[in-house]
């Protein structure tokens, strides 16, 4: 857990509305097909209407989801608006909420180490956990998945 409290603070984030990719698979899966969905979602940006930042997907998923709807991973780009959304395209909608935040650097392979850095620091800073709510992942630097920059969004009450 070393550097945790340099990359690792609790920020308030507003709605915020995506349009994308759900990937639905079994969870050994989501490694590989995660980066397939989001070099999917590069390619089509243009057919988007209302990107607010073509730098940055977002990854939005349940870590205990509540209906079958709600289970899967969203690759998204961010829009102020849905409008002309193709058909082959979801969308989502994240409420505001607050979420400790840890910029991860590296392979996503390494994903679950710093997840858990993350939480353990959630522990020790008396926050708790929001598992239903959408967690989000802002990815900075998405094409290769062993050298990703991606904020780790957890949510948290």
């Amino acid at each position: 857990m070393e550097n945790m409290p340099e990359k690792t603070r609790k920020i308030k984030m507003e709605e915020i509305k995506l349009v994308g990719f759900r990937v639905l698979c079994p969870g050994v899966r989501y490694i590989k097909e995660i980066p397939k969905a989001s070099l999917h979602l590069e390619n089509r940006m243009s057919e988007i209407s209302h990107i607010t930042n073509s730098k940055r997907q977002i990854g939005a998923f349940k870590v205990e989801e509540n209906t079958k709807d709600e289970d899967g991973y969203w690759v998204c780009m961010e829009v102020s608006a849905f409008e002309n959304v193709p058909e082959d395209m979801v969308t989502l909608t994240v409420p505001a909420q607050s979420y400790a935040v840890y910029h991860h650097q590296g392979s996503n392979k390494e994903i679950v180490k710093a997840y858990e850095d993350l939480h353990k620091w959630i522990e020790t800073s008396g926050f708790k956990r929001l598992k239903g709510r959408w967690h989000i992942e802002l990815y900075h630097s998405w094409k290769d998945p062993e050298r990703l920059s991606v904020k780790l969004c957890d949510t948290i009450e």
